[in-house]
């Protein structure tokens, strides 16, 4: 079934400001967007805060406001246009939690404006550590042992239950913001205290710490037919504890056994599912036990077009932002078209025959006295791709492309060579472990 016919004009929510977490790859997922939505004449109207975006530029969309995110300028903006849908998977974060707000105002429902790409409960139920933690339990996908606290008395009372090492993770936070490992009861306090303060709704998940687990990333599409495809599997080179955006990543996985993969697979399927019966695009993260048994549990979900998705999307060449608009406005998996072949169709998931490694890149230099140890928040402010035929080949030009004066891994003679220096860089992960 083709487009929907009532839905002529869309909304877009940008991502706002480029900041640590949230940069470029929300500017690519928009512009691929728009793109698509215009392709099928749709009338285009988009909202960012931040003029120095391929997206703002006048050419790709119909009418541009640079406005501040809030749902005042959401309101002005609906006064002016007759829209009929709005599409907040592309901005990230900021216009996930636009669209919630606004949403809790009434502001959609009085102008009649429909919300595609998502819903308001799957956003709820991922963003919602507690909600998410019981859905998982109902649909029996294993989760590390946690708890929600929304106040300081709260939290103090889990982690002696579950004793150190533990993770805090705040609600509706971006790039890990407020999130940490806390290993004594000496760091406790404050580190429960800066993630309350980081959460727009003042709650923290506290988790069992999974140390030493490795950490993998699916990308998946969903069209209104309940078909989903895996378009990419992203295995972090660091465990458990390196913020995904701060960690090394291969595309495909390298170290994952196929029945592991199978279950993998299943468990990130049966998540997106049971989020919603939305049509666009999802990532799930996963941690597997570095035994034999490869233990799964998962970690959470997105439910948007995520830091992933453009890497993903470069690694494969397929287009997922490109595709989740077009399965927003109706059209199934199997009425698209698979843009590297021609002639199959976008329900083909793409098979690698070569290696993507991705090397994040830190500029601690410009943030003084910044904690140079890496951890659950994202530190890095960009990241360079290497594509080889095998992993050796991909890291080393991913080193090269890095632009700090390194030719490579060994071969220029600038590594360390003290035994105890660089056992230290391992065990407290720093920007040059490697």
């Amino acid at each position: 079934m083709p487009k929907r016919p009532e839905i002529n004009s869309i909304l877009i929510i940008g991502s706002g400001p480029i900041i640590i977490g949230q940069a470029c790859e929300f500017d690519y997922a928009g512009s691929q967007a728009l793109r698509s939505l215009r392709e099928d004449g749709i009338e285009t109207i988009l909202i960012n805060s931040n003029p120095a975006t391929i997206m703002t530029d006048p050419s790709m969309a119909d009418h541009i406001y640079l406005k501040p995110l809030t749902t005042n300028s959401i309101r002005e903006i609906l006064k002016r246009h007759k829209v009929d849908a709005v599409l907040p998977t592309m901005g990230g974060q900021t216009a996930l939690n636009l669209c919630i707000e606004t949403d809790e105002k009434g502001v959609w429902e009085e102008f009649g404006v429909e919300i595609i790409g998502v819903d308001i409960d799957a956003i709820n139920i991922t963003e919602d550590r507690d909600q998410f933690k019981q859905l998982l339990k109902t649909i029996d996908i294993p989760v590390a042992p946690a708890k929600t606290a929304t106040s300081f008395l709260k939290g103090k009372e889990i982690a002696q239950e579950f004793g150190f090492p533990l993770v805090i993770r705040p609600s509706f936070t971006l790039g890990g913001t407020g999130a940490s490992f806390v290993h004594s009861a000496d760091q406790f306090e404050t580190l429960l205290t800066r993630g309350l303060e980081a959460s727009p709704i003042h709650e923290v998940l506290i988790d069992k710490a999974l140390l030493g687990w490795k950490e993998y990333e699916l990308e998946l599409l969903r069209d209104k037919n309940d078909n989903v495809v895996i378009i990419c599997t992203i295995e972090n080179m660091d465990p458990m504890g390196i913020h995904t955006g701060d960690s090394i990543t291969v595309a495909p996985a390298m170290t994952l056994s196929d029945t592991a993969f199978q279950r993998m697979r299943d468990m990130a399927i049966k998540m997106m599912r049971s989020i919603g019966d939305f049509a666009g695009g999802c990532n799930v993260q996963f941690a597997v036990s570095p035994d034999e048994k490869e233990e799964i549990i998962a970690i959470e979900i997105n439910p948007r077009v995520s830091r992933s998705s453009a890497l993903a999307s470069k690694a494969t060449g397929y287009p997922i932002a490109k595709i989740a608009a077009k399965l927003a406005i109706g059209y199934s998996l199997d009425e698209l078209s698979n843009q590297i072949t021609g002639s199959t169709s976008a329900l083909f998931e793409p098979t690698l025959d070569y290696v993507i490694v991705k090397i994040p890149r830190w500029n601690f230099d410009k943030f003084e006295g910044s904690e140079r140890e890496l951890g659950l928040q994202m530190k890095s402010v960009g990241e360079v791709m290497g594509i080889g035929r095998s992993f050796q080949e991909a890291l080393h030009k991913a080193t090269q492309s890095l632009e700090i004066k390194r030719n490579g891994l060994g071969a220029d003679g600038k590594g360390y060579t003290n035994y105890e220096t660089v056992i230290s860089k391992l065990k407290h992960a720093s920007w040059d472990r490697v």
